[in-house]
């Protein structure tokens, strides 16, 4: 978030997904700004302190999460977001922080990250001196370090602190630290630096927020996380010279990765905030904290903004949104109108005379709402609805009987919802006693059969199957993965030992199944497609099963996520399969097609772009050659089956769309 000072009615707000939103009026009105632009996905907004219209964005979340988004580098804007330019460090993929320089407006730092899914790529602290048209790197290296934060003394701009950041994440798992992460010192304006050990720890550091105090700059303060979700906060009286360990708090929930910023107060002397789940706040520079009062708010804080004229002021950016307190978190005033929900998947029922749309969103449960009304004032929030909370994955509807919903949780937790009667019943498949435990998906598959409306696939490592909307389950397969143990795999090029820097929490449950797919044709012809590159297909309703390696299918590494499988609406024999491979640093799309049950493939993603993620694949159901893609920057549809896409444009905005399905009464796509 970036106030203007001057002028405290205007905001600038970034985020994660869904570009830049401006408001000229505290938040009454939005205006997004950054639509039209290659990249959607934000990870931090500066304003040039000597001209307000001056706007410099980082692309790509500056988090180490599982789902984050991609960006293409740092844009300028010289009239407040009117118009844009990319001004390079276009191979960063995640920015996490901009300082330009409080008396030359030519002369910035940026904190790039780099690649979260592999080495190289445009990481660490890069400098220019002509407002962008060059840049320098004079901090990280070359494969795994990059920087996630800076701070700049007030008193004197050449006096710079920076926090290089190793981590790396595929698949699998994740490690959120290494030798390469420290605290870093330049009095020199960045041309050179030395990195400050002194108090601090010894052993492997990950994600470190940096804060200097406003009343004495002097003082810094440093949140380390350390070994296993460990962590303290450290303070320095002596730019950074010596360190004093003070609490031991670390951002926790989600992971360390996922939060971590320190933010000093600057109206009150050694007052921090600790951006987590639930924010920390101590007044005592780090010695002691406490949760700051968060009734009726959001969890998940990512940023803190203040403004000078208001010392009660706070305006906090979280997973659930904008929330707004006068009184020092006493209160809070929550910023509705601001509309970037990120949602997973989609379904839609049939009901009359308006269908209902559900959607499983990150951090913000399923909702549902109506697709049309018969008021004039059309439809308003209050229309909406949750059908079950935590992050909502996918949402599944039963034809003919708009009141049996189904809607799930992060990995695996789906229940069934009766609409008419509110009831709510958890019906996740469950083990034997004598057999192992199931690992579901972080966005577990759900299929209600074409073949019967009270029929449900649902799937772990194995498929299981339900007659009875999933009073009871049996499964019709074995384990259809490669049921690997994830700790001994490859990362960062090698193997770790235990004693590395894991995040256990922060990885998503890995060999498991990600895609089903029944034929409408033949019923018990099923498909199914996992995380870590195999399909499986069985023609007698999972008596018999035979499986292909994705790294036989042409072009596909061996490495593709199955991101959807769908068999031809129209052809017994045809099936078309949506995979990816960006947790492996590879952003190009793959979509591809069989026309003989999966034995043979040619890829069909025709001239759709490269480093374009492609997510889902629908079908027309009344022309055969109509086919209709989400990809990661927008949709796209073909009318002579994958020769050549044509991207839907109108009012679509740069962003990633995740899901699609078609309301056939209607012929709406949604």
């Amino acid at each position: 978030i970036a106030i203007n000072q001057d002028d405290p009615s205007q905001w600038y707000v970034a985020v994660g997904s869904g570009g830049v939103w401006k408001t000229n009026n505290a938040g009454n009105t939005w205006q997004p700004i950054f639509d039209d632009q290659t990249s959607y996905s934000i990870g931090c907004i500066t304003l040039d302190p000597q001209n307000p219209f001056v706007v410099w964005v980082g692309t790509g979340e500056n988090v180490g999460g599982r789902h984050v988004g991609y960006g293409d580098g740092i844009y300028r804007s010289t009239d407040g977001g009117e118009s844009w330019e990319n001004m390079g460090l276009k191979e960063s993929q995640h920015i996490s922080k901009i300082i330009v320089h409080p008396e030359n407006s030519d002369i910035l730092w940026v904190a790039a990250q780099g690649p979260l899914w592999s080495k190289g790529g445009e990481r660490g602290l890069y400098k220019t001196t002509d407002a962008g048209a060059t840049w320098e790197k004079v901090l990280g290296d070359d494969e795994w370090v990059g920087v996630t934060d800076i701070i700049i003394d007030p008193r004197n701009p050449d006096q710079l602190y920076a926090a290089t950041w190793q981590r790396h994440r595929n698949v699998a798992s994740y490690l959120g630290g290494g030798p390469g992460s420290g605290i870093h010192r330049s009095e020199d304006g960045g041309v050179t630096w030395e990195e400050l050990k002194k108090g601090l720890p010894e052993s492997n550091m990950g994600k470190i927020g940096l804060a200097i105090s406003p009343q004495n700059p002097d003082i810094i303060y440093a949140a380390i996380e350390l070994d296993r979700r460990t962590g303290a906060v450290y303070r320095s009286s002596n730019r950074g010279g010596t360190w004093v360990k003070g609490a031991d708090a670390v951002s926790g929930a989600t992971g360390p990765h996922y939060y971590q910023e320190l933010y000093a107060s600057p109206h009150q002397f050694d007052r921090i905030y600790l951006v987590d789940v639930r924010a920390q706040v101590s007044d005592d520079g780090g010695k002691t904290f406490k949760r700051m009062k968060e009734q009726y708010k959001h969890s998940d804080n990512h940023v803190f903004t203040f403004r000078k004229d208001d010392p009660d002021y706070l305006l906090v950016g979280t997973d659930g949104g904008l929330y707004e307190s006068f009184d020092l978190a006493e209160n809070w005033r929550f910023i509705t109108n601001l509309p970037v929900t990120q949602f997973y998947k989609v379904a839609v029922d049939d009901a009359e005379p308006f269908y209902t749309i559900y959607g499983g969103t990150q951090d913000n449960a399923t909702q549902g709402g109506p697709s049309r009304t018969i008021y004039a004032s059309g439809i308003h929030s209050s229309h909406w609805f949750i059908t079950h909370g935590g992050d909502g994955h996918q949402p599944a509807t039963e034809p003919g009987n708009p009141d049996i919903i189904y809607s799930e949780s992060q990995e695996g937790y789906l229940s069934r919802i009766d609409r008419t009667t509110g009831e709510i019943i958890s019906i996740q498949p469950q083990p034997e006693a004598d057999e192992e435990f199931e690992r579901f998906n972080w966005d577990s598959p759900i299929l209600v059969s074409p073949h019967s409306p009270t029929r449900l696939y649902f799937a772990s490592q194995r498929l299981w199957r339900s007659d009875n909307r999933g009073d009871s389950w049996k499964t019709v397969s074995g384990d259809l993965t490669r049921n690997q143990e994830r700790i001994t795999l490859p990362i960062m090029d090698k193997t770790w030992s235990w004693d590395s820097p894991w995040d256990v929490y922060a990885m998503s449950t890995y060999n498991t199944i990600t895609s089903i797919a029944e034929s409408p044709l033949q019923e018990g012809l099923i498909y199914v497609g996992t995380d870590d590159g195999l399909i499986s297909i069985t023609e007698d309703g999972g008596l018999n099963w035979r499986t292909v390696e994705v790294g036989d299918l042409p072009g596909v590494p061996k490495t593709a996520f199955v991101n959807d499988i769908k068999a031809d609406l129209y052809d017994i024999n045809t099936l078309y399969i949506v995979l990816d491979n960006h947790k492996h640093g590879d952003l190009n799309p793959y979509l591809l097609k069989s026309n003989d049950r999966g034995n043979n493939w040619k890829s069909i993603k025709g001239n759709i772009p490269e480093r374009t993620l492609v997510w889902r694949i629908v079908q027309d159901h009344v022309k055969p050659e109509l086919f209709f893609a989400a990809t990661e920057f927008g949709i796209y549809f073909t009318i002579d089956g994958g020769s050549k896409w044509i991207k839907l444009t109108g009012d679509v905005p740069t962003i990633s769309f995740r899901d699609l399905a078609i309301q056939r009464r209607e012929n709406d796509l949604v």
